[in-house]
Parts: structure tokens; sequence; C-alpha cells
């Protein structure tokens, strides 16, 4: 069992909010989609060996609420244990999703945060994280970081966790440092999954078997290695493919499967509404 817990009650199509006295919180709570959130999870918890993490894509209202409707996974280029990098190519291409969205919904839609997982530690961001966020904020005040800290065992009940939080960057009161400050967080329930998020929960298995075979190629093309380890890091290879097999695609297929036998439901029920009404405006 697992429980979901939340610890918080250089592209040039972003918006640059430079004050002067540096970077200052814009954001009084965000509204995370259910659907999004769902997406979010999944990628969380789809390794435990190393972060990973994708950016959000919304709106902020005159409240100064973020919105965020959907998510894009990012494809990592290095693995690693305990970090994770955006390239200015990913935050443009992102970008550029965005501004389709806000035309196809008429909302004006844009990157509004990034989130990224904590396997095995603790949900709060570490020094490199606020810093991280803190150049963000730089380009946009409304920006604001999410994190899933997952992998977790509760030590009373013996049952896995999983807690998340949102934070933003301050100017610490003392020195040039910045600190967190905690950004209350809902996930507001959904019915639907939007298509955008659909197609990111679809891309995830795809997104982490070219992860794999990137990592694959650039240590087959070592010329040093003796045939022996060449087939150990083949065998591996094999191993982490079928590893993501069992874990992500055959529950995520199993999961449209249903979602697919909900809507033939819902489309069934409604047509017979819809016959329903016909007969009573006819017998009026």
């Amino acid at each position: 069992a697992v429980h979901l817990e939340s610890d918080a009650l250089s592209s040039s199509r972003f918006r640059c909010c430079f004050s002067e006295v540096g970077v200052g919180m814009a954001v009084s709570a965000v509204h995370l989609e259910s659907d999004a959130f769902l997406v979010c999870m999944n990628h969380a918890l789809s390794t435990e060996k190393e972060e990973v993490m994708g950016l959000c894509i919304g709106e902020v209202d005159t409240n100064r609420i973020v919105h965020i409707h959907s998510v894009i996974i990012l494809r990592r280029s290095d693995k690693r244990k305990d970090r994770v990098e955006i390239s200015p190519e990913q935050l443009s291409a992102a970008s550029t999703e965005a501004e389709r969205l806000a035309e196809m919904t008429g909302r004006p839609m844009r990157v509004v945060g990034w989130y990224h997982s904590h396997p095995h530690i603790t949900v709060w961001p570490s020094h490199v994280d606020v810093r991280t966020q803190a150049m963000y904020q730089m380009m946009d005040q409304g920006f604001v970081g999410l994190i899933f800290s997952c992998f977790i065992e509760d030590k009373n009940t013996k049952t896995g966790r999983v807690l998340y939080t949102c934070f933003q960057s301050v100017q610490a009161q003392k020195g040039s440092e910045y600190e967190r400050i905690e950004i209350p967080i809902h996930v507001v329930p959904h019915e639907a999954i939007g298509k955008v998020c659909l197609e990111s929960a679809v891309e995830l298995p795809k997104i982490l078997c070219q992860e794999e075979q990137d990592t694959y190629r650039r240590i087959h093309s070592l010329t040093h290695l003796d045939p022996i380890t060449k087939i150990h890091n083949g065998s591996v290879f094999t191993k982490n493919l079928c590893s993501q097999m069992s874990a992500i695609s055959g529950p995520l297929l199993q999961w449209l499967e249903d979602r697919l036998e909900q809507n033939k439901q819902s489309i069934v029920e409604l047509q017979q509404e819809k016959e329903r009404l016909t007969q009573e405006l006819a017998d009026l």
C-alpha cells in the first residue's frame, strides 16, 4: 500500500520579471489537476535509482494561483542519482508546446513550473534545487517547483509512502543565498484525462527505453571493453528493458484498457439517457 501525503498547506518566450530586490514569491497557491498529478506520480515511481524530471504547463490567474493542466516528461541525457538538469532546448520545446495548447484552448498557457523526484530521500529541496528554482524565478516569478519523494517506508506501519511538496525560492535575510518557502498545493479532481496528459503517460515507456538505449550505446562504443564485459552489459540492458515492461508498460496498458471499458459504459449510459429524454419530449 502506498499513502500519498502533501507537506505543503533561457527561452525568449519566457517573461522576464527581474526586480531590484532579487527573486520574490509571486504565487499564493498551486492547483494541480489530478490527471497531471497521475502522470507525475507514474514518472516518479518509474525508477528508484535516479531522479527524474518534467515541466508543468498551465496558467496563473489574477489571484496568483498557478493552475497546472498538464505536464511534459523530459528525457534525461545523463542519469544521476541526486541531480537533474533541464537543457535550454527542452525548455524551449516545452514553451512551444504551451503556445500550441494556448492556441487550441484559447487560454494563456505557458510553462509554469518543473517537477522532479527524490527517490529514497526527503521531500525537501536541496540547496541545489533552491538555487535552480531561484534561477527560473528570475525569468518568471510565477514559476514553481514540485518534488515527489518516493520509495520511502513508514517506520511505524511498514507501508510505502509518497510525499509531495511545492516550493519557491526567496532571498535569505542574511547573505546572498536563497531559501525555500512552501507553497500550498491542492490536487484538483478531474473525471477525464486530458489529451496532453494521456500523450505524456503513453510516451513514458518510450522515453525510458530511449534512455536505456542511449546509456547502452554510449558504454558499448568504448573501445577498451573486453567481450565478456560487452556480453554482461548487453544482459543488463535486456534485464532493464524487461523490468520496465513489467513495472511500467504492463500496468499502463491495463489502465488504458480499463479506461476504455469505462468510456464504453459511459457511452451506453449516455445513449440510454438520450433516448429517455427524446421519449419525454415526444410525449409532451
